[in-house]
Formats: structure tokens, C-alpha cells, sequence
């Protein structure tokens, strides 16, 4: 049986390196935090909007518990250690 191969066929792309992941990475996790600080003055006006709305500041109950996941995860502090770090 003959091999055939496809002459028109194109070499699977390179993967990227570590490097050029975590730059990547780096940049998209920039990115996001501008878009978070641009959502956060949208939340800011309808808080002004509607200084009632418990709605609004349970959203950034949430938001805040996210990061401080996120920060106790890269730093390798423990929760509780972000939290007073918070309170100082």
C-alpha cells in the first residue's frame, strides 16, 4: 500500500512558547481590569441613580469576593490573610 500525502497541505501552526503564552495572558488580564474599571463606573452612576438599590452593591459584593480569590491565588495568601489585608 502506498503512502499518500497531501501536497497542499499546510504544516499545523507552531505553538506558541511559555514567553509568548503568558505575555498574551498578561496582556488579556490588562485588558480585563481596564474593562472592569470602565464597568465599575457604569455601576458608580446607578448607584447615584438609585442609592437604594441593594441590587447594585450586592454586585460588587460579589465582584470584590471574585478578586479576593483571584489575590489570594497569586500571592499564595490565604483568604483570610486578603481580608485583613483589606481592613488595615
Amino acid at each position: 500500500m502506498k503512502n499518500r500525502t497531501n501536497k497542499n497541505a499546510k504544516p499545523a501552526p507552531a505553538q506558541p512558547t511559555a514567553a509568548e503564552m503568558y505575555a498574551a495572558r498578561r496582556n488579556d488580564i490588562a485588558r480585563l481590569l481596564d474593562v472592569l474599571a470602565m464597568e465599575l463606573d457604569k455601576h458608580d452612576e446607578q448607584a447615584k441613580a438609585d442609592p437604594t438599590n441593594w441590587g447594585i452593591t450586592g454586585n460588587l459584593g460579589k465582584v470584590r469576593s471574585d478578586l479576593i480569590d483571584v489575590v489570594g491565588f497569586l500571592s499564595g495568601m490565604d483568604r483570610e490573610d486578603v481580608e485583613r489585608f483589606l481592613a488595615e
